[in-house]
């Protein structure tokens, strides 16, 4: 599917961006170089201008594929990256996917990961016809505890399986109304 670009109002949410007009490289790395940022997401190194166009394109890619929706969290007046929030794992078939959501340090404590993950959601259920979608994060990251109720999504309780960091996964859905 073609990516889209979702007015929040507050925020801007629009497809990652490496290019003569707009780089979100430099804001990359220095999201995942931020040791909360790396402290939950293990499966993703952005160390230097190589690796994030990698992330860039695979996130191009995945939109392209019916994979991933991803956007990035912009400030709307200078396209500036706060973030990104995205659906993952979208199973169009079934109706099912997951969120997803990283707010840059520079960026934390203004509502942006909420908004911009209640915008994605309505997206996702308005324009996908998506029946459910899940929210899963590790128990000690009370930030995402509170973007999960923020958001109206209902807490179904931990995960059989640990996640990579060896924390419990605690487990949130969210169905269409």
């Amino acid at each position: 599917m073609d990516a889209v670009e979702i007015n929040t109002g507050e925020y801007y949410l629009r497809q990652l961006r490496a290019d003569r007009l707009m780089d979100d490289r430099p804001a990359l790395i220095e999201g995942f170089a931020d040791p909360k940022h790396r402290r939950y997401v293990l499966n993703y190194r952005l160390r230097n201008i190589d690796e994030a166009t990698e992330y860039v394109a695979l996130r191009a890619a995945q939109w392209a594929g019916d994979e991933r929706c991803s956007w990035a969290i912009a400030e709307p007046t200078t396209g500036d990256l706060l973030g990104e929030v995205g659906l993952k794992d979208l199973d169009l078939e079934h109706g099912t996917a997951d969120a997803a959501v990283w707010v840059h340090a520079k960026a934390r404590g203004r509502g942006a990961a909420a908004k911009a993950l209640s915008a994605a959601v309505r997206w996702g259920f308005g324009a996908l016809g998506l029946v459910e979608i899940g929210y899963k994060y590790e128990e000690t990251n009370t930030a995402s505890a509170a973007v999960a109720q923020k958001c109206g999504f209902q807490f179904l309780g931990a995960a059989l399986e640990l996640a990579p960091t060896g924390e419990k996964v605690m487990r949130w859905s969210k169905v269409s109304s």
